[in-house]
Parts: C-alpha cells; sequence; structure tokens
C-alpha cells in the first residue's frame, strides 16, 4: 500500500498557511482535477487526495491533531500500537477515540459530539469556460446549460407535504444517531452511530411532498447567464451562487466556480492591463517619418513616427489598453522596419542616388573609429 503524502504538500501550501490560503489551494487544484473537468488517468485519485486533505486541514481540530500526529492523529490506525503524550481532559480522549472507531462519536461519563443531522452546505463545483480576446476586453453575457438539484419549491427541501408532516424520529428522539455501549479497559465507552431509521436527519416524514415524491429536491436542466466583467483575464473565477452541488439535511447548495480562459489574439498581446502590438514600416518612412492608422481593441488611432525612428522603437499610446474597474491600461506600439528584397529599376536609380550623395556611410564610421 502506498505511502500518504503529507497533506500540506498535497495542497501545495505551508505548515503556517492560514485558512485563506488553504482553501484557495483547495478550489485551484480541485477545479483541475475533478472527474467531470479532467479525464486523464489517475485524475479522480488525485482529486480524493485533495479533499482527504482539504477535509483534515480546514478543521481546526483535526489539523492540530495531525500537526502533533501526522497521518496517525487522524485516521483508524492511532492509538493501536499504545497512546503516547499525554491527553489534558477526556474531551481529547473523545476527539481520539472518535478517529480510532472511524469517525463515531464517543463520549465519557455522559460526553457527546455534535449532533449528525445539521444541515449541511453542498460542494461546490468547478468548470471552465474558454471567451475570445474581445469578448475579455469588452465583457459579455454567456448563456450556459447546467444540470443542477434545485430545493423543491412546495416542501423547500422538506421532503414533506406539508410542515405538520415532519415528525421527530422516535428512535433517535431527533438527535440523528443512537448511542450503544461498550467496555473496555478505561471502563465503558459509549459509541455513536447514525439513526437507522432516519439516517441522521432527525426527522420522519409520514406523507411525502407530491412534487419531489420526498427527495426535497428537484433534478433540473437550467440556462444561466453568465455576465463576464470588461477586463477579465485568465484564471480568473466567477461565482454563481448556489448552483454547485446539493446540501444534505436542508442545507443549501454549494456554489459553482468558472475559471475564465482568455484565447489568444493573432495582432494583439496582452500583459496585465497593456496591450502590445507590432507593426511593419518601410526604411523610407522610418527614414524621414510618416504617419499610419495604428489598429487598438477601440478602432485605429493615427500614429505619427518621427523622422530618424530606429528599429524596434516603442510607442505608447495612452489608455488604449484594457480598461476594468480599477485602472486603465496602455498600447504600446513596436516598430518593425522591413528592408525590401526586391527593387524596381526605378528604386534601384533613387537608392543609389542617396547612396552616391552621402558623404560617409555608417560601416566607413564605424572602420574610422578603428584608426
Amino acid at each position: 500500500m502506498a505511502e500518504k503524502r503529507d497533506y500540506y504538500d498535497v495542497l501545495g501550501v505551508s505548515k503556517s498557511a492560514t485558512e485563506d490560503e488553504i482553501k484557495k489551494a483547495y478550489r485551484k487544484l480541485a477545479m483541475k482535477y475533478h472527474p467531470d473537468v479532467n479525464h486523464d488517468p489517475g485524475a479522480e485519485d488525485k482529486f480524493k487526495e485533495i479533499n482527504e486533505a482539504y477535509e483534515v486541514l480546514s478543521d481546526q481540530e483535526k489539523r492540530a491533531r495531525y500537526d502533533q500526529f501526522g497521518h496517525a492523529g487522524v485516521d483508524g490506525s492511532f492509538g493501536q500500537g499504545g497512546f503516547q503524550g499525554g491527553f489534558s481532559d477526556f474531551g481529547d480522549l473523545n476527539d481520539i477515540f472518535g478517529s480510532f472507531f472511524g469517525g463515531s462519536g464517543f463520549g465519557f461519563g455522559g460526553s457527546s459530539r455534535r449532533s449528525s443531522n445539521q444541515p449541511r452546505q453542498g460542494q461546490d463545483r468547478y468548470m471552465q469556460m474558454r471567451i475570445s480576446f474581445m469578448d475579455a476586453i469588452f465583457g459579455k453575457t454567456e448563456t450556459i446549460s447546467l444540470e443542477v438539484d434545485e430545493q423543491c419549491p412546495h416542501c423547500h427541501g422538506s421532503g414533506a407535504e406539508t410542515p405538520g408532516d415532519v415528525q421527530t424520529c422516535p428512535t433517535c428522539h431527533g438527535s440523528g444517531y443512537v448511542m450503544t455501549q461498550q467496555r473496555s479497559m478505561f471502563g465503558v465507552i459509549q459509541q455513536q452511530s447514525v439513526c437507522p431509521d432516519c439516517h441522521g436527519t432527525g426527522k420522519k416524514v409520514s406523507r411525502a411532498c407530491h412534487q419531489c415524491h420526498g427527495k426535497g429536491y428537484e433534478h433540473k436542466r437550467v440556462k444561466l447567464d453568465i455576465k463576464i466583467p470588461a477586463g477579465i483575464s485568465t484564471g480568473q473565477q466567477i461565482r454563481i451562487a448556489g448552483k454547485g452541488e446539493r446540501g444534505s439535511n436542508g442545507g443549501p447548495n454549494g456554489d459553482l466556480y468558472i475559471e475564465i480562459i482568455v484565447q489568444a489574439h493573432s495582432t494583439f498581446k496582452r500583459e496585465g492591463n497593456d496591450i502590445y502590438i507590432q507593426i511593419p514600416i518601410s526604411a523610407l518612412d522610418a527614414t524621414i517619418g510618416t504617419s499610419v492608422q495604428v489598429p487598438t481593441v477601440y478602432g485605429d488611432v493615427e500614429l505619427k513616427i518621427p523622422e530618424g525612428t530606429q528599429p524596434n522603437t516603442k510607442f505608447r499610446l495612452k489608455g488604449k489598453g484594457v480598461k476594468t474597474s480599477r485602472a486603465t491600461g496602455d498600447e504600446f506600439v513596436e516598430v518593425q522596419i522591413e528592408i525590401p528584397r526586391k527593387l524596381t529599376r526605378k528604386e534601384r536609380e533613387l537608392y543609389e542616388q542617396l547612396r552616391h550623395g552621402q558623404k560617409e556611410s555608417p560601416f566607413e564610421r564605424f572602420k574610422r573609429s578603428f584608426k
């Protein structure tokens, strides 16, 4: 059996990472390896590994045990070789035994873990959307189709026809779990497990909702209008609240995160909020100067090329870059001077006249500097 990797290495964060840093790293990796978007061999196992790491590091108690004991502190093998280290009170023992017996809750002297029937938010979903360069500059609204489980509008997630049809489970008395006792070297241990009658909800429905047939949700294919803001760049995400995986025990859905991938443009290049473009001009125009109509994302703009312009000179068009809510970039125009490969007879005569008319060529000046 392969040895488990360090959870911090799995998420690519340091051991001093904050909760926000851990959550951000998880979202990025989960989006990359989610089976819905990544069909490479091993992607599903990688996704499970990422979720396992996040489940531990996002929980302060589990993270503390992991930092102290490693994997043994958060899996079922902890304690089988004898306890090492000290426990300050029975609360610590409850946490360890909860891990030791596969996540069930235990108590000493009536202590118990949290009820299992609390509403839980569903997991987030991730997808990618490719848009054109110009759509990223100006923004747009893109309509997508999505399958989602939405809360039943009639029963509002309870699964019952009316509120009066929801009753407290008589087996667990609404707690969602049942307790059993087991003798051990430490005395009598109380073990909690999910109620077999209500499956952890703590409730029983006497009459099922006629619309969702007791499920509490409806599976739908919906169309969503995704508003893509102007100036968005590759890697940025758009959050759609409530369109993730459905919650449990009446909890809300998770959210949908859409990562934007901007396709390259044949002419324009973007760096931050600035746009770069290369334009060709003739040697003659570079020598005596000219005016050209330069393309920008907002249309053509006149640019004056002064006489004596050298190759690879860059000109700045202020405010012609990407406009966002925070800043506006510029466009930088790089001049590429093209030398003709073939000349007409008339052109050659004119070039010959220019050459004979110059006092000293650049190469002659270069050679003279060595004397």
